[in-house]
């Protein structure tokens, strides 16, 4: 089965393409025969991650207000709930959830002829939907931003230099040629991603992309308004939650320029914290001049999660896929344990430790 991968090595406008030149030509025939998959009515259902981020409500949607646009039946699933501040997305109400209406989710794939799976690399990534997406017959589209994609799809454009997933689908209508599809309802969706995977454009930019944000803008896309829905529609709670992380629960490791913040099972119970609730808490580490690495490990019912940011050159993503089952992206990676809190705030002390002490003996 042909599949096509976006790597970053070759420039070839739009995209980034690690190819040769035979490559690229059965690269662009495959692409013609998803044109033509596309070019009547389909029903299809796009999915997404565990736990979606802006990045995959952002990447879902978009695809699914094109996707509406050109007369499919479209459907949307994410294996659990989104956070409360993407509500004001058009039409993400529409959006099933397999942990509330599992059956109904499981309608959505076996009546589908096409199946999108956004911003995320492999099917453990959507537990039990994955599942059911393996068992499908239906052709399958992988759009992903991640490293090491899994060999599921029929499709398949994967670019690890991506800014995000919704940089991707920007690109994927583009190679389509219908740029000029993309109104303000879809550039808001693709704009909601692109600002929440950059830290607010302060990661994972390139020139490429900043051409992107502009013709969004051109089209009406007010970024502004966006991140006034997106970052000022907090509760209280969160702000209590926020000072109680940084006064009570927040540790710096001066020897290894390494910032750590921690919450208990109590915690979430105290702070009543809800998904999306600590959504960019390890960030407000690295606004500190001599942190280059932050940690927010936080504990869960049966788990224990990480999530690892870094600066410049430093990768979180070894980190995270050597010590801890997981990976990502070179400045922004998870992970997680099955050890309880204190054992993994141990083990990852001690995982920074050999990491600064291996950069020395080099």
């Amino acid at each position: 089965m042909l599949k096509f991968l976006i790597w970053g090595i070759i420039i070839l406008h739009p995209f980034v393409i690690f190819f040769e030149l035979k490559n690229f030509i059965e690269y662009m025939d495959r692409l013609q025969e998803l044109k033509e998959l596309l070019s009547s009515p389909k029903t299809i259902t796009l999915t997404t991650h565990r736990n979606p981020d802006g990045d995959a409500m952002g990447s879902m949607l978009g695809v699914f207000h094109f996707l509406k646009r050109q007369n499919h039946r479209v459907f949307m699933i994410a294996p659990s709930e989104y956070p409360e501040n993407f509500e004001w997305m058009m039409s993400i109400q529409e959006c099933l959830i397999w942990d509330i209406s599992p059956e109904e989710c499981q309608s959505a794939i076996s009546n589908a002829d096409i199946i999108f799976a956004l911003d995320y690399n492999g099917l453990d990534r959507v537990d039990k939907l994955g599942e059911a997406i393996k068992k499908s017959d239906a052709q399958k589209v992988l759009i992903d931003h991640h490293l090491f994609p899994e060999d599921f799809a029929d499709f398949m454009l994967s670019d690890t230099t991506a800014s995000s997933t919704c940089e991707l689908v920007y690109d994927f209508i583009e190679l389509l040629g219908m740029k000029n599809k993309i109104d303000p309802i879809i550039g808001d969706c693709l704009y909601t991603g692109i600002l929440t995977d950059t830290g607010s454009f302060k990661h994972a930019t390139s020139p490429k992309l900043f051409r992107i944000v502009a013709d969004l803008v051109e089209i009406g896309v007010d970024g502004n308004a966006i991140q006034d829905k997106i970052f000022n529609s907090l509760k209280e709670k969160h702000l209590r939650l926020l000072g109680h992380c940084l006064h009570n629960r927040m540790e710096i490791l001066e020897e290894y320029h390494t910032g750590l913040i921690w919450l208990t099972k109590g915690d979430y119970e105290k702070f009543d914290i809800q998904r999306g609730d600590t959504e960019g808490i390890v960030n407000y580490l690295l606004s500190l001049k001599q942190v280059k690495i932050a940690a927010f490990i936080h504990e869960q019912p049966k788990i224990t999660k990480l999530s690892l940011r870094s600066k410049g050159d430093i990768s979180v993503q070894q980190i995270a896929s050597k010590y801890f089952r997981g990976g990502g992206h070179k400045n922004a990676s998870g992970g997680a344990s099955f050890i309880g809190l204190e054992p993994t705030i141990r083990k990852f002390k001690e995982a920074i430790a050999e990491t600064f002490n291996k950069e020395l003996s080099n």
